[in-house]
């Protein structure tokens, strides 16, 4: 009876080592820091009473973070990407679009921080056109600030991004050139490469996502800002290199936004690549579990896998 009973605590004394093993190992690769954008003032706002809210998606976003998930030790290559999760706009598709990715990428050995960015209002903006492009280029500069800290390849820092967030990762790799916030060190802005996810790129009639043009440029833009946030029409030899992908039968966001994106990047003589499936509609990714294998592929060719 004794001898049994021993067994019984040796045996579960092995699954409680076990289950701690597996929680530390999960907590190191993905451990978590939730990260202010900004120390001080945050630039272009106004004081309002708007709260954010939500959880996993959020609204009314007041105060911008990054929230870093760090890579699996044993593939860390040394590069980072942020994460620009998509939403109209509107709202900010946090968890299905951003740490859902963060988490298969970092254990793929890439450093991630997923953005949580401002949302173009009127009442906590003094101009909501340039918001969320602050946020992305903020992001950019902290992140190369920081690359010595967190042991990554200042050169090699990307940006990622879907639907509307894919339109902000294409407004920071095609607005570079332009500081829309502090940026006394002249710390460089540019991403070292794109990933761009069923992204709007266009405001023009033919192409654009209403809702995201609405509520980013307004609903009567001028022509001026219709050509300045149209992306494809800011590309030039300088752009980063860039992997698109899409599907055909989109209904949300037309796959032309990526075609014609494309087709500007090779005019331009930039690299990129493109996979276009034919089936799937908009949020395709969480109806095809496989979609970031080619994304993997381009990635080592690249050398930002190992």
């Amino acid at each position: 009876m004794q001898k049994s009973a021993n067994i019984s605590i040796i045996k579960q004394s092995v699954v409680l080592v076990i289950i701690f093993l597996l929680f530390l190992t999960c907590k190191f690769t993905y451990a978590q820091e939730i990260i202010q954008l900004y120390t001080s003032n945050i630039p272009n706002s106004k004081v309002s009473d708007i709260k954010e809210s939500g959880e996993g998606m959020y609204r009314n976003v007041t105060t911008p973070t990054l929230e870093y998930f760090k890579p699996n030790p044993d593939k860390a290559s040394g590069a980072a990407i942020i994460i620009v999760p998509g939403g109209g706009y509107s709202v900010v598709v946090y968890q299905g679009e951003g740490v859902t990715n963060a988490k298969a990428l970092a254990e793929q050995g890439i450093a991630v921080f997923v953005l949580k960015y401002r949302l173009p209002n009127d009442a906590i903006m003094q101009d909501k056109k340039i918001g969320p492009l602050q946020d992305a280029q903020q992001a950019i500069k902290l992140v190369r600030e920081n690359a010595e800290k967190w042991g990554l390849d200042k050169n090699k820092i990307g940006i990622m991004g879907f639907s509307a967030g894919g339109h902000l990762a294409s407004t920071a790799a095609t607005h570079f050139e332009k500081s829309y916030i502090e940026n006394s060190n002249n710390t460089s802005l540019r991403p070292d490469f794109q990933i761009l996810v069923y992204p709007v790129i266009s405001m023009t009639d033919s192409l654009t996502h209403t809702g995201s043009r609405d509520a980013l440029i307004g609903k009567n833009p001028s022509k001026e800002d219709i050509h300045l946030f149209s992306n494809e029409m800011q590309i030039n030899a300088n752009t980063p290199p860039a992997y698109l992908t899409h599907t055909a039968d989109d209904k949300t966001v037309d796959v032309d936004n990526s075609i014609v994106y494309f087709q500007k990047l090779r005019h331009n003589k930039v690299d990129a690549e493109m996979h276009i499936y034919p089936k799937g509609d908009h949020g395709f990714i969480f109806r095809h579990p496989g979609w970031m294998n080619p994304l993997f592929e381009w990635m080592k060719r690249n050398e930002l896998l190992k």
